[in-house]
């Protein structure tokens, strides 16, 4: 066991909880260290115990491993101010583009969260708790990818969060090509502790309030046993835009040289309705006098009522309600063998509220030249009249409630040289979601027909007629996750730097989703529609082998092989190195090869059917005369299941510094390089568009659909309303990056502490390579845009804490930065099909909006504090966004209600400054 200077310093370091930020990075984890009061490691060498680093099958000593990891201890979680597992693990700054924040209310997979590391999409990030797998989210991301939700997970019973940088599919199977989440959970705890806390935001809603409980008895050493209770709550009120101030509460930008309110009457017509006679020339009219807004007159359209939907409906946060139960019952069945018994319940609800739906809908039925028959008593006219309406008087939202239930049994001990540990994981997972408010196609036309709905005075509408307008629909989706794990381990024989170490592992596993369909029979109106439904087995062995060949080399070679029911066979090696130059100086670094499977909804008896938001290019927008057929719209993109899918495959390498050149400061630098293949993905849409306004044949199984032609210019090229195809490895990818790590440590007289920390993470490539041998470059712009919410790859993300401990005063400040990034994305801009290439113009100017077509960084401050009176009780508080920074503009994001930001990195910024305050009691 021979340790030099810097292994003894970097394992005092990474045992050390004491900085406040939640992006606290280390070169590995630990669980054996103790502490004094202020949190400062008080480990020493004799005092260290072997222990389990994620991404590696053999305990240690020497913590730091050839791989990096980041460890967030549960002090440093309190310390942030974050109050849910998922603002925690998604504020580590290697979480990249793909990642699915709680905001995205209008995605697939609203109610949930992922996190997405290296920016690989939340599929290629494995989350584990205590190393073992969870169920995926019952509802994919996109409608295609699998992840696990963040929500479900409480924070009451976290010992630490292990983030693994690296990829580990040669321990751990598939999804793990950007890395590993390992969420450890608390082995045992004795005693009775209880926190309450209650929160607002300075500029109203999103009020909170959190509590949580903690409650174990028994000592396995003297006792024999140990057993515990956690509960946790917490519920968080709705922001509404109308809270917010301008641009983030309207969809009026004229003033800033965007679009308006008043462009045509299809898009600003709002409850009060417009119309018009289906003859050429004619012009829109209100149908009652105006209660959304002022009457507006344009001499080309007409006059209709000004209404602003997102002021009225859209929503900043939804309103969300978290708990859970976790128990454990630990057993020392004798000096060698310990057995655990844990069964845990969390349950998460999301409350979405959206705008009114409209009448003019060009999926999954074309409803944008409907027209109202003569003799309908809202039609005044002695011919068919054309009608644009909101059904303002129709509430619209989603309710989803997702239940997660766990139960884990776990036997580990000692058989002879070796060591081991067999579990057995049931998870089950269900999602209650609730639409309402969306339009069936078959009411509406039997509504029109029959004279039934009266759009000239909604108010005379019954709930009857409403109801059958629009009669809501429930589902529940499932996922199902039935693990058998088992491991050992042992020590070889001796080498010069020490005993080499063998470990070795089996895993059988049962997989299912079942995702009914979102819209059946495509009923309803403005509703994309996705359904998957999939079921394997699973089975995979594994081994680890750790050689210390000398005192100051370290080699270590792991290999996994698994088969898939349904995706067939994988082996991923990996191997890796650490070397100790002098007592401040280490090198490492690895090598490995990983593989994601295919989901269910890209191989099972499964379909998806998004919408994006379009803009037609300028030459067609001139075509029609700039007219309100060509003002940006939702363009559908239907995608086929493949069940002769291929896998994904990734291979990686890192290679990393590690410096101590004096006692109070460490220094840790990693270079990341991964390249996948076999990318699934859906068709091009890009390339279809192009074809499509060139009149080019499309690419084999891909069509796109033309919408009905437009009433103004019926000679003209229709738009297009939707693109179909399937699923298929056609893309490549290559991304490189850094990841720095700073920590600073001083101590003073009278118990004083003072630690700084600066983290960040910088991207120097994302890079697609498509079928056709082009390349689309994403780092630094707002693409992938398709993805998910459209959050763009940010190139740097970094914090920067700095926590003073002054005897029984903690205080915390924390500073958070996101790059800014080019208003632009590859995958929809490189083929002209905007100005200059850029995702938002002004659809009367055509010119980019904003005029530098680009969005800014974002960075905000939190302050958090804590003051112990005694040993029983303690006082915290916090201010999140004390600067109450606002957040950049970003007119072109999605996925925040369209309130020109973007909720992916700036969510902090529109909440506005924050203020907390709790309570916490030990016994």
């Amino acid at each position: 066991m021979n340790r030099n200077k810097l292994s003894l310093a970097l394992a005092a370091l990474l045992l050390t909880p004491a900085i406040g930020a939640v992006h606290a990075q280390s070169t590995s984890s630990s669980s054996s260290g103790t502490q004094d009061q202020n949190g400062t490691s008080v480990q020493n060498a004799k005092q260290m115990q072997t222990i389990t680093v994620t991404g590696s099958a053999l305990p240690r000593i020497d913590v730091e491993t050839p791989s990096p990891v980041t460890v967030i201890t549960a002090k440093q979680i309190a310390r942030s101010g974050l109050t849910t597992l998922s603002d925690v693990v998604r504020a580590v700054s290697a979480d990249n583009s793909g990642s699915v924040p709680n905001a995205f209310s209008n995605g697939f997979a609203a109610g949930s969260s992922g996190v997405a590391l290296r920016g690989l999409t939340v599929n290629s990030t494995l989350v584990l708790i205590d190393g073992h797998r969870n169920a995926n989210y019952p509802v994919s991301d996109d409608g295609q990818r699998s992840f696990v939700d963040l929500n479900t997970i409480p924070l009451a019973a976290v010992e630490r969060i292990e983030v693994l940088k690296d990829g580990a599919s040669s321990l751990y199977g598939a999804d793990a090509i950007a890395g590993v989440v390992n969420i450890i959970l608390r082995r045992s705890f004795q005693g009775v502790e209880a926190t309450a806390d209650v929160g607002t935001s300075q500029h109203g809603g999103g009020f909170t309030r959190k509590a949580t409980f903690l409650a174990g008895g028994g000592d396995l050493e003297k006792d024999h046993y140990n057993a515990y209770l956690s509960v946790q709550y917490q519920k968080d009120n709705p922001i509404m835009a109308s809270q917010r101030g301008f641009p983030y509460n309207t969809g009026d930008l004229s003033s800033l040289g965007g679009p308006g309110l008043g462009g045509a009457p299809g898009h600003a017509a709002g409850t009060d309705g417009a119309i018009r006679p289906n003859t050429a020339g004619s012009l829109w009219q209100p149908l009652h006098g105006c209660t959304t807004g002022p009457l507006i007159t344009d001499p080309k359209n007409g006059s209709w009522c000004r209404y602003d939907a997102k002021n009225r409906y859209a929503q900043v946060q939804p309103a969300m309600e978290q708990g859970g139960i976790y128990s454990r019952f630990t057993v020392k069945l004798n000096d060698t063998t310990t057995a655990y018994l844990s069964a845990s319940y969390n349950e998460a609800k999301t409350t979405t509220r959206g705008a009114p739906r409209s009448i003019q809908s060009s999926t999954p039925n074309n409803t944008n030249n409907i027209a109202l028959p003569v003799g309908n008593p809202s039609n005044p006219f002695v011919v068919p009249a054309l009608i644009s309406y909101n059904f303002g008087d129709i509430p619209v939202g989603f309710n989803y409630d997702n239940h997660n239930a766990r139960i884990v049994g776990d036997v580990s001990g000692q058989v002879g040289e070796w060591n081991y540990d067999a579990a057995l994981v049931l998870n089950h997972e269900w999602l209650d979601s609730t639409q309402q408010g969306y339009i069936s196609y078959a009411a509406l036309m039997d509504a029109v027909a029959k004279g039934t709905y009266n759009f000239a005075n909604p108010s005379a509408n019954s709930a009857a007629i409403r109801s059958a307008l629009a009669p809501g629909y429930n589902k529940t989706s499932t996922s199902d996750l039935d693990t058998l794990d088992l491991s050992a381990n042992r020590e070889l024989w001796d080498l010069p730097g020490g005993p080499m170490g063998l470990g070795i592992g089996a895993q059988i596993r049962h997989e299912a989703q079942n995702d009914p369909t979102l819209n059946p029979n495509f009923e309803f109106q403005g509703l994309g529609n996705a359904q998957t439904k999939g079921s394997r087995e699973v089975s995979g062995i594994y081994a680890e082998v750790d050689m210390p060949l000398l005192d100051s080399l370290e080699v270590d070679a792991s290999g996994r092989f698994d088969h898939y029911t349904d995706a067939g066979n994988n082996f991923s090696p990996k191997i890796g190195f650490k070397y100790k130059a002098t007592d401040w100086l280490a090198f490492r670094g690895t090598y490995s090869k990983g593989f994601r499977a295919p989901s269910f909804a890209e191989n099972g008896s499964s379909s998806t059917q998004g919408f994006v938001t379009h803009t037609p290019p300028p030459a067609f927008q001139t075509a029609h005369g700039n007219d309100a057929y060509v003002l940006p719209y939702s363009l559908s993109e239907y995608t086929l299941a493949n069940k002769n899918i291929k896998p994904e495959k990734a291979r990686s390498f890192t290679f990393g510094v590690v410096l101590q050149p004096t006692s109070w400061l460490n220094a840790s630098v990693d270079y990341y390089n991964i390249k996948k293949t076999n990318n699934i993905v859906a068709a091009d849409t890009s390339s279809a568009l192009a074809n499509y306004y060139a009149g080019l044949p499309q690419a084999p199984g891909v069509t796109v659909i033309p919408d009905l032609p437009d009433p103004d210019h019926p000679g003209a090229l229709a738009r297009p309303s939707e693109i179909i195809g399937s699923y298929l490895n056609a893309n490549s990818l290559k991304t490189t990056g850094i990841d720095v790590d700073l920590q600073a440590h001083f101590e003073f007289a009278n118990n004083w502490q003072y630690i700084s920390e600066l983290t960040g993470t910088q991207i120097f490539q994302w890079k697609e390579t498509l079928a056709d041998g082009s390349t689309q470059s994403y780092v630094g712009t707002q693409g992938p845009y398709n993805l998910s919410s459209g959050a763009g790859t940010p190139r740097s993300r970094a914090s920067w804490s700095n926590t003073l401990v002054a005897g029984p005063l903690t205080v915390t400040g924390t500073l958070y930065y996101t790059s800014g990034y080019r208003e632009i994305a590859a995958d929809v801009g490189t083929l002209g099909l905007y100005n200059g290439d850029c995702l938002s113009t002004n659809p009367i100017t055509g010119l980019n909006f904003p005029s530098s077509c680009s969005v800014g960084a974002f960075y905000d401050f939190d302050l958090t504090g804590s003051y112990a009176f005694n040993d029983h009780f303690s006082l915290t508080a916090s201010v999140m966004n004390a600067f109450d920074r606002k957040p950049p503009f970003d007119p072109a994001n999605y996925a925040g209600g369209g309130l020109n930001y973007n909720p992916t990195w700036s969510q902090a910024g529109l909440v506005g400054r924050f203020y907390n305050l709790g309570v916490k009691v030990k016994f």
